[in-house]
């Protein structure tokens, strides 16, 4: 963390959090800027972090970030000619980037905005919005979204225990959280270690 050497064996061997990965990239990433309370998988990708800025409460699954456009290698052998061509990426504060997402050169993610898993973002995304597709477009709006998780939460048997959770993850309460979204979920108080193992046992009839 503190000289940014051997990131390979900082990842394998430390396993850091999201957030002190993320910690790690801010400082030793070669990113344009980014600001506080970020945080990233490992395997997230920046193809090009010299022309990434990235805000501040900003949040990347498993998604590629690419700067530039790897064909001009091809055209300009093919065609005889020297072209160039890459693009900043710009991304507001309180942006969430999904799983599988690939976000295109040339592309801003104004702020409050959500990236769905698998999106392909090739156009800007405008504050507030929530994209999904291929390519991405707007698929609903992240103040509606708010709204209907927190009606959802309460309908919940483990809404209380969400309500007095400190942060998004308490490694304290998530067994009991476990149990209670498998009982209500399969109608059991199985894990779902458990609740897979006795549907092993079970014999197989032929039919």
């Amino acid at each position: 963390m503190r000289y940014g050497k051997f990131k390979a064996l900082y990842v394998k061997f430390c396993g850091p959090t999201p957030q002190e990965y993320a910690e790690f990239i801010r400082r030793h990433g070669n990113l344009y800027a980014m600001g506080s309370n970020c945080s990233m998988l490992y395997t997230t990708v920046f193809t090009d972090p010299a022309y990434v800025r990235i805000g501040n409460n900003v949040h990347f699954s498993s998604c590629i970030i690419i700067g530039h456009d790897g064909s001009i290698t091809m055209l300009n052998q093919a065609y005889g000619v020297k072209v160039d061509s890459v693009g900043k990426i710009d991304i507001g504060d309180n942006v969430f980037i999904g799983h599988g997402a690939i976000v295109l050169p040339n592309v801003t993610i104004g702020p409050n905005a959500i990236v769905g898993a698998g999106a392909l973002v090739t156009k800007d995304v405008a504050e507030g919005d929530i994209v999904g597709g291929v390519p991405a477009r707007p698929i609903g709006r992240v103040e509606d979204l708010v709204k209907k998780l927190q009606a959802q939460t309460q309908a919940m048997p483990w809404g209380d225990l969400i309500n007095n959770r400190e942060g998004s993850f308490d490694p304290e309460i998530e067994p009991e959280l476990v149990r209670l979204r498998v009982s209500h979920f399969y109608g059991n108080k199985s894990t779902p270690t458990e609740a897979r193992s006795t549907d092993l046992a079970q014999p197989t009839v032929n039919k």
